[in-house]
């Protein structure tokens, strides 16, 4: 079609001819513009911008879906397209056709005014000025679900470039009806509108914390729960956005169960690249302070993170979000601890925090970490681990050094290393001599009596036999 210069006849033709040939006509651009960006440039040098705007103005509804359709073909493409049809004038008129009673027109529109407003801050800002976002918001609710999937798609694409858009969605009251679609019977409806949370939730604190008090945790907790696979991911996303901006976000976070569903992610699902935003979004939760790092340890996520991070066939993106994880976790072994009640500063705020949450005593302890010296070490039958001096060596000195400032000033947890097992663990690193993994081990060591260290040494049952051997008891 393009080659043998079809594309200015049909333009000419788009202009004169009735609405029948119109529509045709406008059909064969949109199949033309829609497979690469050469070919929609080719629609644009043929002259049909002009055209195909006309075709916004017509009176017949299938004029205007086919119009709609060729422009938002064109406009998908790269950033200059768009702005061609900017330059066409077809914004505005786009726009009219959304307030169409016409569905198919509806649905089409906004797809071409989502396909324009993904390219930039300046793109997105232009469908905004055209007073687009009020009116889409007013569609969130509808009953139609092709159109639902639109209009929840052209808000995230809003939203995500900056905290002035962002506001623009919010002012518009997106909120509670976007969080009603994370319910749909749809699952295109229902990743859409969780992508437009995402997106709202990631610039600032405050608009982070205008989707806790408009209830989004807890319904995204759910979606994250009953989602499967990529549609999972931007869920995730958005508990990660939210926990990183403050610990009181990531205690709303915490006590709306928001746990659980992300270690089922970082178990069970098969792409690596959703189990790194799951560890990722768990780091970003355990990161504040010990009592938000003590329930991973409860949930016993720390040892699964480890479990992915060792694991032989995890991505290198997955492996790094994992160790940064773990490290943001680990971080708060160190700190004092108190057995008395602790409660953060978040206590009393309007996110109606569980209250019995924040009355447990700390018992945070080597919980935090002794799983990871239970995996310090696998054996030659975990043929699904990496090998351990490649991956492992620096976390292993990192939990350890973590051990050696928290043991020497708690009794309780001194008691707990040893009767989980760490201790006995401990004797088994393979550190060398003189390295400060081996430095930190005897720190660890002098923390108790030689006899029980002894005990727990590798080769004590070995050096019992030989001295049984040696012993002659006729003296």
């Amino acid at each position: 079609v393009v080659t043998h210069e079809i594309l200015p006849q049909l333009v000419y033709s788009l202009a004169q001819q009735n609405r029948f040939y119109k529509k045709a006509a406008a059909f064969v651009l949109r199949a033309v513009a829609k497979h690469s960006a050469p070919l929609a440039q080719a629609v644009v040098d043929s002259g049909a911008m002009e055209s195909l705007v006309l075709c916004l103005e017509e009176f017949d509804p299938a004029v205007k879906e086919s119009a709609a359709w060729a422009l938002g073909y064109i406009a998908k493409h790269t950033k200059d397209l768009a702005q061609s049809v900017v330059n066409a004038g077809a914004v505005p008129l786009l726009v009219l056709a959304f307030q169409e009673p016409d569905l198919t027109v509806k649905r089409i529109s906004a797809s071409a005014l989502s396909d324009i407003a993904k390219h930039s801050p300046e793109l997105a800002q232009l469908v905004v000025d055209a007073g687009t976002c009020s009116l889409l918001v007013k569609e969130v609710s509808n009953s139609d679900v092709g159109l639902k999937r639109q209009v929840c798609g052209c808000l995230a694409r809003i939203a995500k470039h900056s905290v002035d858009l962002a506001e623009v969605v919010v002012e518009a009251e997106v909120f509670p009806r976007i969080l009603h679609c994370l319910r749909d019977v749809d699952e295109v409806v229902q990743k859409n509108a969780a992508t437009c949370v995402r997106e709202l939730s990631r610039h600032t604190p405050d608009l982070a914390k205008l989707v806790v008090n408009a209830g989004g945790i807890a319904a995204m907790v759910d979606y994250v729960q009953e989602a499967r696979g990529n549609a999972r991911l931007p869920g995730i996303m958005t508990l990660g956005y939210v926990s990183a901006f403050s610990e009181t976000l990531a205690l709303a976070v915490v006590v709306s169960r928001g746990i659980p569903p992300l270690k089922d992610a970082l178990i069970n699902e098969p792409e690596d690249h959703v189990k790194a935003a799951a560890a990722w979004s768990l780091g970003q939760i355990g990161r504040h302070s010990p009592d938000h790092a003590r329930a991973l340890a409860e949930a016993d996520v720390l040892r699964r993170i480890l479990a992915v991070y060792l694991h032989r066939d995890s991505s290198e993106d997955l492996q790094l979000k994992a160790k940064r994880a773990l490290k943001l976790d680990l971080s708060h072994a160190e700190e004092e601890r108190h057995p008395e009640v602790r409660t953060p500063a978040s206590a009393g705020t309007t996110f109606g925090l569980a209250t019995e949450y924040l009355e447990v005593p700390w018992a945070f302890r080597t919980a935090l970490a002794q799983a990871l010296l239970h995996w310090a070490h696998p054996g030659p039958s975990h043929s699904t681990l990496t090998k351990w001096p490649a991956t492992a060596t620096l976390l292993c000195r990192y939990v350890v050094q973590q051990f050696a400032k928290v043991l020497p000033n708690d009794m309780e947890a001194r008691k707990a290393f040893v009767q989980s097992g760490s201790l006995q663990k401990l004797q088994e690193v393979q550190a060398e001599r003189g390295s400060k993994l081996q430095e930190m081990v005897d720190t660890i060591n002098l923390q108790y009596p030689p006899e029980i260290v002894q005990y727990y040494s590798p080769n004590y049952a070995q050096s019992l036999l030989e001295k049984m051997e040696a012993f002659n008891p006729s003296g």
